[in-house]
């Protein structure tokens, strides 16, 4: 199965994109070539743009609140494992703390560094951090593998409190949700929403059956669209019917 998501507000699709983008760095970071770590500290600056362009840092910290309030009326239930409980709470608590500790806008420590500075604003531009347009960041790519992951984790470093506060965030999201076996009746799924405001829509689908699923909602309704690819990978309606599996996450 192919697990596609679908964000149902902006915030989800904010938080979503730096998953995408953390996923990304963790990769490139943890190769051994130059030309990897130059994709890591690129995909470095993408994630400084997206959490410094907007107050993530305060929304993730109400978000992150409202859930430990939710978590702390499940102290005492029998039907509660208290230790998973209060070390999830705790967890919670932890990613508050670090994201109090972020000083002003998340990323700008990365513009305080003119070295930094100087690649993120050549890398706009194609092909502008070659070796005659940035030879000090040329000679940097010649140091050993482990002097420049080392030099990478303390530029990120200060980012991942928010890196840590999507993860329990998405999480609780995708756990809220539960899986449900849909028709796309010639390609073409509707479903009535009742009134019940959903944050996140996963769609599963069979890899074999070779489709795309294009999604939207609003509070009234959502739809699932199927596409196919046809040899220049131009998307095509589907005329049949297509089986997979919808879950509607709620935080």
């Amino acid at each position: 199965m192919i697990l596609y998501e679908y964000p149902l507000n902006e915030r989800i699709r904010t938080l979503l994109r730096l998953e995408e983008l953390f996923g990304r760095f963790a990769f490139f970071v943890g190769q051994e070539q130059p030309l990897d770590h130059h994709a890591a500290l690129i995909t470095m600056f993408e994630i400084a743009d997206i959490a410094g362009r907007t107050d993530l840092k305060n929304e993730l910290v109400k978000e992150l609140d409202r859930q430990r309030q939710t978590l702390q009326t499940y102290r005492g239930n029998p039907d509660i494992a208290s230790d998973a409980l209060e070390q999830f709470i705790g967890e919670v608590e932890l990613a508050i703390a670090n994201l109090n500790q972020i000083p002003g806008k998340p990323g700008q420590h990365l513009n305080d560094n003119e070295w930094l500075a100087s690649i993120r604003s050549r890398s706009v531009i194609p092909g502008g951090t070659c070796r005659f347009d940035l030879p000090s960041y040329y000679a940097w790519r010649h140091n050993d593998a482990e002097q420049r992951r080392h030099d990478i984790d303390k530029w990120i470093g200060p980012l991942f409190p928010i890196r840590d506060a999507i993860g329990i965030v998405l999480g609780l999201a995708r756990e809220s949700g539960h899986a449900s076996k849909a028709m796309a009746q010639q390609g073409s799924y509707q479903q009535m929403l009742t009134g019940r405001v959903y944050q996140l829509m996963q769609v599963r689908v069979a890899a074999d059956l070779r489709v795309i699923p294009e999604a939207s909602a609003n509070k009234y309704m959502l739809w699932v669209r199927f596409t196919t690819q046809d040899g220049d990978l131009k998307p095509r309606p589907v005329d049949s019917d297509v089986p997979f599996l919808l879950t509607l996450c709620n935080l």
